[in-house]
């Protein structure tokens, strides 16, 4: 099976060409012009590999990886016209796996390509997940507790997963509201308040005295995925 490409550009001048190499040589490829579109994406069909412009609208191609990379082990490479060090450093800081300045040789493209996906197949499979009293399997989006299946909607299984990705952690609402639902929707806390009541009424034996998804007040939730009172 052909490993799956996202390519970010708002400039279809851009994408044209990088879209070209690649299904010539056999990816599947599909294409974003910007963070929320990439995020959405990722959710809804994981893909093997990111490449994405520098300059993209609101959110650049460097803060593009912190997203990425905070929710996922899909490795991200960066292209731009930029050659000053100081914005591959920038990338390379933010979690991108390799850095190519336009205009680029086919070959040496392809070739950066198949070096990130050859670590990212190295790396822990990010196809299921184990945590706790939980097992999460991405492909097929399916979850379940103690081996028992939990039926969850496409967003609280994207909320549950992400949380799941950060297990013990105190995570802020405009964390998970930017993760979950895209950077304009940071103050939308009922967004939340309503899909984390959901979940505990699926995966909590009492939905009022939680012991996976816990409150931390006045900031935001925590993914205990044990369930033992710490």
């Amino acid at each position: 099976m052909s490993s799956r490409v996202l390519v970010v550009d708002d400039d279809p001048r851009g994408v044209k060409p990088v879209v070209s190499i690649l299904t010539g040589r056999g990816y599947e490829v599909r294409t974003a012009r910007d963070a929320e579109s990439v995020m959405s994406n990722i959710r809804l069909r994981w893909p093997a590999l990111v490449i994405t412009d520098l300059d993209l609208p609101h959110i650049d191609g460097i803060e593009l990886c912190h997203m990425v990379t905070e929710i996922s082990n899909v490795p991200v490479i960066v292209m731009s016209a930029a050659t000053e060090w100081g914005a591959e450093v920038a990338a390379l800081d933010a979690g991108a796996a390799d850095y190519v300045v336009k205009p680029f040789v086919a070959d040496l493209l392809l070739a950066r390509v198949r070096v990130a996906l050859r670590r990212s197949a190295e790396m822990p499979g990010t196809a299921a997940l184990g945590v706790g009293e939980f097992h999460i399997d991405f492909d097929d989006r399916r979850v379940r507790l103690n081996g028992q299946p939990v039926r969850l909607t496409p967003k609280e299984f994207d909320l549950f997963t992400f949380m799941a990705r950060h297990p013990n952690r105190v995570l802020p609402h405009k964390t998970l509201l930017g993760a979950v639902w895209g950077q304009g929707s940071i103050e939308q806390s009922e967004y939340l308040r309503v899909f984390v009541g959901q979940l505990r009424k699926k995966l909590e034996s009492d939905p009022s005295n939680p012991r996976y998804l816990v409150t931390e007040p006045w900031v935001g939730y925590r993914f205990n995925p044990t369930g033992l009172m710490q």
